[in-house]
């Protein structure tokens, strides 16, 4: 039978279309059950005993549900429970155009053939085909075609749509509405006289999450409050959820247990209800990991008893909760690794994500043996209460697991790094090349062509920011010139690259790659202060004193030819060579002595000086693997070009804010709560020491006193830890802000000038300044400070990525250099002990990692280096610090 459906369609250049097409209509479609003898079916799908455990039917039937119950109740349709369920080609097709993912998990159940679900083509039977009666709606249209369709097959519809269900009942259909509760089903039959029965797929394992109104109640009358849900990264039963407060009052508020964490993921805004004083507890001393597949009935009791080994000393307790509701849900696309089932040709597998902080996620694939061994990615659908992990699906293969190209993007993606090209559309603004400094250009900068300008960086950098000079002046005093690539020149406010660079917020250095925050011809090229050739600049110039005492203070857009572009070792070198008496060997020794002036005054008004271990690679040309890693060996210019790069951002920072005081976008460092300190005070205490941490003087003071006999390294690993108590340096502005102090430079005011090829802050200083000094226009959204604190979120947000991304590629290429290394004999540091493991750092290789007690239970002697070495810093609540020398074979 054939039917024609016609539409009309307006076509581009404006006209209207006629199309007709052809629809054909069957009488042999099979409806695909057991019981039916009228279809010569060649196989069936549904089942001739049908029953359900419920006794709203106590006959055999099967269930029919409109396209709302599939979007809705999908965890529903999941249940091993139902079975023999009819699922129409209209109602196929309409969660297929609203539900991708809903989509996806209807179609494995569909191909799940011990789930008995089958799809009935009714736009195609000539019994059950309707047409669109004028003045009908689609959803009306697709309404009436369910229960048609109900009707011929003479089965029971599932509906929760009021007019659906009446007319339904007109047309004489057997209809239940189906209700989500607590995750289990409850059908009622129309006449709500009917016994309630309630399907549950399994033991509920979490409590129920409360409805946002109830939360907001909760928040307003303080019975809750809400924060960011931080998962431990050693402890997968352990969490913390920072609770903003006013001003400098915030708390951090501890949570233990798979039902206290109820269902919460790394970085979710939840809601948490503090829990009495006497039921406050200590943060673990277990590292402790998810160690794999756990059946949904596991008790919690077996698994917080690993959490019963903290201090349990009151001064140790800390303010404890329960998660209570979820306001916002920070679910993203995971990258990790598929941990197949031990069950013979399963479906449901487990996902391992590759960050440690983030639940196992369960997933149904028929393609994993095709994907074990791959990183894939993997999106979270939802976390039913009754389930012990996660459900999600499958979203796409990255590459095979080891590759250096795949786990480079896994990388990437999991700090969320922008890497994809840069689009035609930013190209289209770079510069015609060849390029050069046009009259024009000249005629509105100062010609600074003729000092002895010369750059000091890191070995093979290409994107050269600053330079600098230093000249006798005939008073007796010195100038000092800090040169920083004007980017702003060519990075106009509004256009495409502008916005792509406001977006990437900063350059990020990989191992072995570089991902630029604007375009390479930029960034390598006509930004780059390369020697022997004119560029733009923006300088900061000072007259300067023999005491490093600022006389005078000047910006100008400028004209530069470098004369040198010198590392650290060799300008270093220059320095030290008394035979070495040119203009660039001069310079840098004037700025050398005034830079060791301008330290040892900034150390005595308490700025602190920390330590990290850093570690650079030497890389194969060929291969690119590591074939050799040291730690960062720091050299007087380091310091030297540091010193001039601070003094120049505090200038800034001082001339933007007074010319802008309401929009001037700042850099402070908040000082660490008396808290933060706790694993530096047990830390020296083990060596019968005081840390004074009242301020960033006693402090500095503290650790400078902090001197072990026969044990040098003791002082550097005291400002390792120090380093980790402390808070986050963040971008802000003026006028949202009352703090503007930088609590590790003791500096009253900060922001960053000196990079603005690799950070797009700087740009906008640059903006400012030019506007302060008249050498640029205004335009709104550079005085808008709200705009301005919206993209200080962003740039604090990229910044931090950022960093996270360079530890994580340092981390893998050290592992790279392990892999074929074998065993290595080097001196190791214990820097934390817990009840089963201990944390180690090897200075040599900037390596720290868990190395586990072979039996958790019994500690042993024997140690196993955790195969997982992270390149992020401990959490700051490690209980039980303790510094120790340790021998260790890796």
């Amino acid at each position: 039978m054939l039917k024609s459906k016609t539409f009309v369609k307006k076509t581009r250049s404006g006209g209207i279309m006629k199309i007709v097409r052809e629809h054909y209509l069957r009488d042999d479609i099979w409806c695909g059950s057991e019981v039916c003898t009228e279809c010569k079916q060649e196989e069936t799908v549904l089942q001739k005993d049908t029953y359900i455990e419920s006794n709203l039917c106590s006959f055999p039937h099967y269930l029919l549900p409109d396209t709302n119950i599939v979007l809705s109740q999908i965890d529903i349709l999941e249940d091993p429970l139902i079975k023999n369920v009819i699922i129409l080609q209209t109602v196929l097709q309409e969660v297929r155009h609203r539900s991708a993912p809903i989509y996806k998990r209807l179609k494995d159940i569909l191909h799940d053939k011990e789930k008995h679900f089958y799809t009935f083509t009714n736009e195609h039977h000539r019994e059950t085909y309707i047409e669109r009666e004028q003045g009908e709606s689609a959803n009306d249209r697709n309404d009436r075609a369910i229960r048609i369709s109900t009707k011929w097959l003479k089965v029971v519809l599932l509906t929760n749509d009021r007019g659906n269900k009446e007319k339904a009942e007109e047309f004489g259909l057997l209809t239940y509405r189906c209700k989500k509760q607590h995750t289990s089903v409850t059908s009622v039959p129309q006449d709500e006289t009917a016994v309630l029965n309630e399907i549950t797929s399994s033991k509920v394992l979490f409590p129920e999450h409360l409805p946002l109104s109830r939360i907001q109640s909760g928040i307003k009358s303080g019975t809750f409050q809400q924060g960011t849900f931080r998962a431990s990264r050693d402890n997968y039963l352990e969490a913390t959820v920072f609770v903003h407060g006013e001003g400098d009052d915030s708390t951090e508020v501890l949570i233990q247990g798979l039902q206290n964490l109820n269902r919460a993921v790394h970085q979710d805004l939840v809601a948490v209800e503090i829990l009495p004083l006497n039921q406050w507890v200590a943060p673990s001393s277990v590292v402790l990991q998810d160690e794999g597949p756990k059946e949904d009935d596991v008790t919690e009791e077996e698994e917080e008893a690993e959490l019963k080994s903290g201090p349990s000393g009151a001064a140790s307790r800390k303010p404890t909760g329960r998660v209570v509701g979820i306001i916002k849900r920070n679910w993203r696309p995971f990258c990790g690794m598929l941990f197949l089932s031990q069950i013979k040709e399963a479906t449901r597998h487990l996902f391992t994500p590759a960050d440690r902080r983030i639940p196992r996620i369960r997933i149904e694939t028929r393609q994993a043996a095709t994907l074990a061994g791959q990183r894939i990615m993997v999106a979270v659908d939802g976390w039913p209460k009754h389930s012990r992990y996660p459900n999600g699906h499958f979203v796409r293969s990255l590459g095979s697991a080891g590759d250096k190209e795949t786990e480079t993007e896994v990388l990437l993606l999991e700090h969320d790094v922008p890497h994809q090209d840069f689009s035609q559309a930013v190209l289209s603004f770079l510069p015609k090349m060849p390029w050069n400094i046009t009259e024009e250009d000249m005629a509105v900068r100062e010609d600074l062509r003729n000092l002895t300008v010369c750059s000091v960086d890191p070995p093979g950098c290409t994107d050269i920011d600053d330079a600098l000079h230093c000249r006798d002046l005939p008073n007796g005093n010195q100038e000092v010139g800090v040169h920083i690539a004007d980017v702003s020149h060519f990075i106009r406010p509004g256009n495409a690259m502008d916005l792509e660079a406001a977006n990437r917020g900063t350059t990020v250095y990989l191992t072995g790659r570089r991902i630029d925050m604007v375009p390479e011809l930029l960034s390598s090229n006509l930004c780059s202060l390369r020697s022997s050739v004119e560029r733009l600049a923006f300088s900061c110039i000072w007259e300067i004193n023999d005491k490093a005492e600022i006389v005078k203070t000047r910006f100008t857009k400028s004209v530069i030819n470098s004369k040198a572009s010198l590392t650290y070792a060799e300008a270093q070198m220059r320095i030290d060579d008394a035979n070495m008496n040119d203009d660039t060997t001069k310079s840098l020794r004037g700025l050398n002595r005034l830079a060791k002036i301008l330290k040892k005054r900034r150390i005595e008004k308490g700025a602190l000086t920390l330590s990290s271990p850093e570690v650079r690679f030497h890389i194969d040309s060929e291969t690119h693997d590591p074939i050799d890693l040291q730690t960062k060996e720091l050299k007087e210019t380091n310091s030297m070009v540091e010193e001039f790069m601070l003094l120049a951002n505090i200038s800034v920072a001082q001339k933007i804010y007074d010319e802008f005081s309401e929009c001037a976008l700042l850099r402070k460092h908040p000082a660490p709560p008396p808290s933060n300190y706790d694993i530096l005070n047990k830390a020296a205490k083990s060596k019968d020491m005081v840390i004074h941490t009242d301020s960033a003087k006693a402090l500095a003071d503290s650790l400078d006193a902090a001197q072990v006999d026969g044990f040098p390294y003791f002082n550097t690993l005291l400002r390792i830890l120090a380093t980790r108590c402390m808070m986050q340096a963040v971008y802000f502005c003026s006028g949202m802000d009352s703090d503007f102090h930088h609590y590790g430079l003791a500096s009253p005011i900060y922001t960053h000038f000196t990079s603005p090829i690799r950070r797009y802050s700087d740009i906008i200083v640059h903006r400012l300044l030019a506007v302060a000094i008249g050498a640029d226009s205004t335009y709104p959204d550079l005085m808008d400070k709200h705009k301005q604190s919206a993209l200080c979120n962003n740039l604090n947000y990229r910044h931090k990525m950022a960093q996270y991304a360079q530890r994580a590629s340092v981390a893998y290429h050290t592992q790279l250099f392990f892999k074929s290394r074998g065993i290595l004999n080097e001196e190791g540091f214990i820097l934390f002990v817990r009840k089963n493991a201990i944390i180690v750092l090897i200075p040599k290789f900037g390596l720290e990692g868990t190395v586990f007690f072979e039996n958790k239970d019994k500690p042993s002697p024997k140690l196993i280096f955790n195969e997982e070495i992270s390149g992020v810093s401990v959490a700051p609540s490690e209980p039980e610090p303790e510094v120790k020398r340790a021998k260790l074979d890796r």
